[in-house]
């Protein structure tokens, strides 16, 4: 999907009444892909030079590329701040990265437990993109 028809897509559900969350189609995934250390090496907000110089991993590029080929939603989601915002962004296109949104300032630190109340899947990055495969995992959940 590309962004013009994610976000007239999602404008359309809006304008239709939907005023919270507006889901998307079934099968259509949003992904909130980290940028260091996960698609290139992990290069902290304190060393910005490194930023622009730095390679993406090839499986990266070739993974989401294809994923946003078959109509899935690329979200980089990185702890870089605004200040980078502009490098960042120079750096994906010149590497070819395909993506619909870049949100910044994500917490720093890791261990994340992600609260939400839409369905949220979360696979750790661990040195290689694949494409993803089904796998049962204990998780925990909220108290009914």
């Amino acid at each position: 999907m590309k962004k013009e028809a994610a976000e007239k897509l999602l404008h359309e559900k809006v304008e239709g009444g939907e005023t919270v969350s507006p889901v998307l189609p079934k099968g259509v995934k949003n992904y909130l892909i980290d940028i260091d250390g996960t698609i290139t090496e992990d290069v902290p907000n304190e060393q910005p030079e490194r930023m622009a110089t730095c390679e993406p991993f090839p499986d990266a590029l070739k993974t989401l590329n294809n994923w946003y080929k078959q109509g899935h939603l690329i979200c980089f989601f990185t702890s870089r701040t605004e200040d980078h915002r502009e490098v960042t962004e120079t750096w994906l296109q010149k590497h070819g990265f395909k993506y619909h949104s870049l949100l910044m300032g994500k917490p720093r630190g890791g261990n994340y437990h992600w609260v939400d109340n839409h369905l949220v899947k979360a696979t750790r990055y661990k040195g290689k993109f694949t494409d993803l495969i089904d796998k049962e995992v204990t998780i925990q959940v909220f108290e009914d």
